[in-house]
């Protein structure tokens, strides 16, 4: 009898252990992935540009980590920005990227109504967050790698006289013009900057033929090195300098990878803005459970700006200088400036 009841006990241990088990792995099964939502500003993914290089840094997180991913592009003029917000939240994502400054209003009125989701602004500015904050705005310093860009193009300039295009004519845009003059003049304080912008409103980042033609424009003023600040628009940039056979320089993706044959040649370089890296580190937090709110900057110190190689050919005989200005930068010998007023302070201190 006792023999009997050892058995029983043995079965029935074996029997919950086993259940166990198999709880254990139901809940596996059941486990509820992370839900993460991307809404892009205008330009949508395919703009080779400032989109694309979020929707490589989600694609990156995709692969890495179980998580469940989506994204959505705004309408025609990105007045559904923040109903596409909502709709993510409403139907339960946990973190949602808005790509682009112009989602603030959107992303502070969402956030808001929503406080169990977690919003990602990049190159917004939300004033009096705290760690505790469900948004966090992920901000880049454009200005010190369009520095690089613009000792660049004036190391390769022979005509001194170099351009830039811009899309959007506002703060964030003029940053990216004052670094690249400021980093001109550094190389060669008699460096000539044309300057055009190519509107006033989001349209300004989806018009090739814009860009295309102000591009054509400073090519006949003598600007033998092009940089443009203009998202989709850079696609006119781009084309109009290997028209011209002149060289450009593309902006937050490596835009030499996305060039035709007929345009590779003459793409220098391009100013790397790693918003890849910021979707995919914020990403990475939260699923770690390590999202803050508040504040993060991508800067050269922590390689969340800089310049492509991927023209070697094109690149390589300039390339010990640029590392040498970016330490500059880096270890604060050189303070690069963000606006037109800190740019005429840099500028007349070169002068002086």
């Amino acid at each position: 009898m006792l023999r009997t009841n050892r058995i029983l006990a043995l079965v029935m241990v074996i029997v919950f252990t086993a259940s166990l088990f198999a709880l254990s792995g139901c809940q596996k099964e059941e486990a509820v992935k992370n839900k993460i939502g991307l809404v892009f500003d205008i330009g949508g993914r395919g703009d080779l540009s400032f989109n694309d290089s979020a929707y490589a840094g989600l694609e990156r997180a995709m692969a890495d980590f179980d998580i469940e991913a989506t994204y959505l592009e705004p309408g025609e003029g990105g007045e559904n920005r923040e109903e596409l917000l909502r709709t993510l939240a409403e139907e339960g994502y946990e973190l949602i990227f808005a790509v682009g400054f112009l989602f603030t209003d959107a992303v502070i009125s969402a956030a808001a109504d929503f406080p169990e989701s977690k919003f990602a602004l990049i190159d917004g500015y939300v004033p009096d967050l705290t760690a505790d904050s469900n948004i966090v705005c992920l901000g880049f310093a454009e200005h010190e790698g369009s520095f690089l860009v613009g000792a660049a193009a004036a190391l390769k300039s022979e005509t001194g006289k170099i351009g830039f295009v811009g899309g959007m004519n506002i703060p964030l845009i003029q940053k990216f013009e004052a670094g690249y003059r400021a980093g001109a003049a550094y190389v060669n304080p008699d460096i000539e900057v044309v300057v055009n912008y190519i509107g006033s409103t989001g349209e300004a980042f989806k018009n090739p033929q814009a860009g295309r033609e102000l591009a054509l424009a400073q090519c006949d003023q003598g600007c033998d090195v092009i940089y443009h600040a203009s998202g989709a628009s850079g696609i006119g940039v781009i084309a109009a300098c290997a028209e011209r056979e002149t060289w450009v320089i593309g902006v937050d993706s490596d835009q030499y990878l996305t060039a035709s044959d007929e345009e590779k040649p003459f793409v220098l370089t391009s100013m790397l803005k790693r918003v890849d890296v910021s979707v995919y580190e914020t990403i990475k937090a939260f699923v770690e459970g390590n999202y803050e709110g508040g504040y993060k900057t991508f800067d050269l110190s922590v390689d969340g700006v800089g310049y492509s190689v991927s023209n070697e050919a094109a690149i390589a005989d300039i390339q010990d200088q640029l590392e040498e200005i970016k330490a500059e930068i880096v270890d604060g010998t050189v303070v690069v400036p963000t606006n037109y007023e800190e740019l005429d302070a840099f500028l007349a201190e070169l002068g002086g």
